[in-house]
């Protein structure tokens, strides 16, 4: 059971990117669909806050989008694996499910420019892990761990990894 309740140590970075892929898909089409007023929206953001919050409590293993990427994107594509810390990936997760809870706050009580402010910064952290690779949350994780606001034995590896 603790196994289960557990976020891995290591994600495959390019499995995170295609992660990323589909969070800036949902952003964007949740972007289009609030400026149109379509009430389907609830349903696409209900289900990015679902993947982030069960992304950040169990990591892959319960997240419809994560299962989708890990057990048939990845495999089908044939991306080499490249290991990267678990703890930052966790940590910027965990930006996504503020994110989203406060874009569906913001959305269900009217403040739909709000909302789409949210989704458009969303959108572009997503866009550069997803396109470039680069996870402003781990940056944040990491700078962070320098001036010792979390401690090193969160994340050893962090210390000497480059990101």
């Amino acid at each position: 059971m603790k196994k289960f309740f557990s976020f891995p140590e290591l994600i495959n970075e390019p499995a995170a990117r295609l992660v990323a892929s589909g969070v800036l898909l949902m952003s964007l089409i949740s972007i289009g669909l609030i400026r149109l007023e379509v009430t389907f929206v609830l349903i696409i953001l209900s289900v990015m806050v679902y993947g982030f919050l069960v992304r950040v409590l169990f990591g892959p293993k319960v997240s419809p989008l994560a299962l989708v990427v890990t057990k048939i994107l990845v495999p089908k594509l044939n991306f080499e694996e490249k290991l990267v810390p678990g703890p930052p990936k966790r940590f910027a997760q965990s930006i996504g499910l503020v994110f989203s809870i406060s874009i569906l706050t913001l959305w269900l009580i009217g403040l739909n420019v709000m909302s789409i402010v949210l989704l458009s910064i969303l959108s572009a952290f997503a866009f550069l892990e997803a396109v470039m690779g680069y996870c402003f949350g781990c940056k944040v994780f990491k700078f962070l761990i320098s001036v010792g606001l979390i401690p090193e034995q969160i994340c050893e590896k962090c210390a000497v990894y480059e990101y």
